[in-house]
């Protein structure tokens, strides 16, 4: 699929290009985005070369991973960056970062609300899954404003510098956004 722009009150979401790469770059040398991210560590200029060039277009060519740099629409300052990524039918995978200077403004979590209800509205998906290391309190933070679930604990459910590490595991419905699913739905009695 072409790669898709979405917008929001205060967001530009589009695919990261070869002119975002410095910003990329430069973003991405935050140490809490290599902290709390599996991108490469130290994060050099073929890596942001590679994933602007390369990683986004061939996602968005091959249907199977949706990036877009969340930008701010007056300059296209990069804020963050944010994926969802296909794993099973029916199920996405998202991923996301804020920049360090934009933290703290609620534009992921903008993001976030706006690319799950894209994937439930065009891509058929009935569930979003959010995974994030345990004690990345700001990815939790973010999942739980946007309306995530979280569900538990993995273990041993991500590796990170070489290290399996727990994971937390939440997820959103499109019934938590108030759209249909585009299958039935029968949750567990309580």
């Amino acid at each position: 699929m072409e790669p898709v722009t979405l917008t929001t009150d205060r967001l530009l979401l589009r695919a990261p290009a070869g002119r975002d790469t410095g910003a990329v770059l430069t973003a991405v040398q935050d140490p809490d985005v290599l902290r709390w991210t599996t991108i490469p560590s130290p994060y050099l200029s073929e890596h942001a070369q590679s994933f602007t060039e390369q990683l986004v277009p061939d996602g968005w060519a091959n249907d199977t991973t949706f990036t877009w740099g969340l930008f701010l629409p007056e300059g296209e300052d990069l804020v963050g960056m944010l994926s969802l990524s296909r794993r099973s039918p029916g199920t996405a995978e998202i991923g996301y970062w804020g920049s360090r200077d934009h933290r703290g403004n609620g534009y992921v979590t903008e993001a976030v609300r706006a690319s799950s209800r894209w994937a439930f509205t065009e891509l058929s998906v009935d569930r979003v899954e959010w995974r994030a290391e345990v004690g990345n309190q700001p990815s939790r933070a973010v999942a739980e404003r946007a309306g995530f679930v979280v569900e538990g604990v993995l273990r041993s459910g991500t590796v990170h510098q070489g290290v399996r590490r727990d994971c937390w595991v939440g997820a959103l419905l499109p019934s938590d956004l108030g759209l249909p699913s585009t299958a039935p739905y029968l949750p567990a009695p309580r």
